[in-house]
């Protein structure tokens, strides 16, 4: 059988999108496998948070989303405790973008196919055969299709995963909640009155937008059947039995079910076999992390399984994706399960959210969990070196524009204040910019695709040449 693509993505939701648009920037042959046929009736509204909005100002995808999202205070996000933002920000994009996610879906899937990659809908993953030279796909009306890599972004319930025998192990879903956006009947006022009564902590009605509000509300135990979508009914019933009211509740926008499950793949990567997303983690959507760590593990991905695919990667490349992820992922769950033991109603855990609504009011309480939730303090390790090493670099002026606007390519990026450094002959994979002007603390720094600083001029690394070896081959 002929190869016929050099990557085939299951799942055409958020995270495969953005892989397929971030492998099309290398020219790598892309193949979106999604099992639905059209957008879901209701429209979900997702939120994408800072780093995500730094990746996509990155390439170029910012603004069109902006267009189409709401933007909101970046507030509030761990345990939903009511803490502001903590001071001095370094982003320009310090705020939430709630957004429809079909709609954020369309935008991400126009840039891949703009970019040549190949997106067919119903169509599912029925099987796959993996071996030394890559993977076959077989379809469920029969086609077969070869690649060269197989990534599984199929979501919490993967084929791509289950097929394969990778373990995801973590606890089973305890319990469920009901979560939607939705018209009231009643008069503002009396909605904030009512609401400020209800001692539960996984229980709001929050005004959300002209005329819509937010309702979160504890799910009906003993539900047979959890793959159900929730009826306005089921709000309903469980509305009046937490709040003594169903708020008039009508015209729902969009409405979900979620449980508390949380897991993580034992691997991400097995031989031509890769997973990312929700393929690879699930958590509670406790400060709305999930999908934004879908879209930053793609990111990730993409470059480097790109220079797998065209045998220029440097030894171990494509294993730092796992090496990178999976401890995000990791960092992640534990704040989820940090978060939902905080919301529980019984004593002891609400005497802990007490003291720790205090404590954040600690500028560095603030800011540790802020930048947890918000992905802005990820640092991997690449060695030692300034604290900067490993670290996303934030949209820095330049002379001429800002750091951002010069990484829609997805190539590397050599930023040079002081005109000494060269990227030689790795100027395929590598731009270079020399700008006395740039709003660095540094002499230069190297930025890899994704962002982040893979080196630092220093007296004890002047020479920027193994790097550029060790990431681009």
């Amino acid at each position: 059988m002929s190869e016929d693509f050099d990557v085939i993505i299951a799942g055409g939701g958020p995270t495969g999108t953005f892989l397929a648009a971030e492998l099309r920037l290398h020219n790598i042959r892309v193949l979106v496998l999604e099992q639905e046929t059209e957008p879901a009736s209701l429209t979900r509204i997702v939120a994408l948070h800072i780093r995500s909005l730094e990746l996509m100002a990155m390439r170029g995808l910012l603004e069109r989303l902006l267009k189409h999202g709401r933007r909101r205070p970046a507030a509030g996000f761990f345990a939903a405790i009511d803490k502001s933002a903590p001071v001095g920000l370094d982003s320009p994009y310090a705020f939430l973008l709630g957004i429809p996610q079909p709609t954020l879906v369309r935008v991400l899937e126009e840039q891949a196919i703009s970019l040549g990659a190949e997106v067919r809908h119903g169509c599912p993953v029925a099987g796959f055969e993996a071996d030394d030279d890559g993977v076959t796909v077989a379809l469920a009306d029969g086609e077969r299709l070869r690649a060269r890599y197989l990534v599984g972004c199929d979501g919490g319930r993967s084929t791509v995963r289950k097929q394969f025998g990778v373990g995801f192990p973590g606890e089973p879903t305890k319990s469920e909640m009901l979560m939607g956006e939705m018209q009231v009947g009643l008069p503002p006022d009396e909605v904030a009155a009512i609401a400020r009564t209800v001692a539960h902590k996984r229980f709001w009605v929050r005004a959300f937008g002209a005329e819509k509000y937010s309702v979160l509300v504890p799910a009906a135990a003993g539900v047979a059947d959890r793959s159900r979508r929730p009826t306005l009914e089921d709000f309903r019933q469980q509305l009046i039995a937490v709040a003594g009211t169903d708020f008039g509740v009508h015209s729902p926008v969009w409405m979900s079910r979620f449980g508390d499950a949380t897991r993580l793949a034992e691997s991400y990567c097995v031989g031509r076999v890769l997973l990312a997303g929700d393929a690879a983690h699930i958590h509670p959507p406790i400060g709305g992390q999930g999908l934004n760590l879908g879209l930053q593990d793609a990111f990730n991905l993409g470059w480097k399984l790109a220079a797998q695919v065209k045998n220029r990667s440097a030894s171990g490349l494509l294993d730092t994706y796992q090496s990178e992820r999976r401890p995000v992922a990791e960092a992640v769950l534990d704040n989820t399960r940090a978060q939902a033991e905080l919301l529980s109603p019984e004593p002891g855990a609400q005497a802990v959210r007490r003291l720790l609504t205090k404590l954040m009011d600690f500028d560095e309480v603030n800011r540790y969990l802020f930048g947890q939730i918000t992905a802005i303090d990820i640092r991997y390790d690449l060695g030692e070196g300034p604290e900067l090493l490993g670290r996303r670099l934030p949209d820095i002026a330049l002379t001429e524009g800002n750091l951002y606007g010069r990484l829609h390519s997805g190539r590397g990026l050599l930023l040079d204040r002081t005109g000494q450094f060269e990227v030689g002959r790795w100027s395929d994979q590598v731009d270079q910019l020399t700008d006395p002007g740039a709003g660095l603390d540094v002499p230069a720094v190297l930025l890899r695709p994704d962002g982040h600083v893979a080196w630092i001029s220093t007296p004890e690394q002047p020479d920027p040449k193994p790097h550029l070896a060790r990431w681009f081959g």
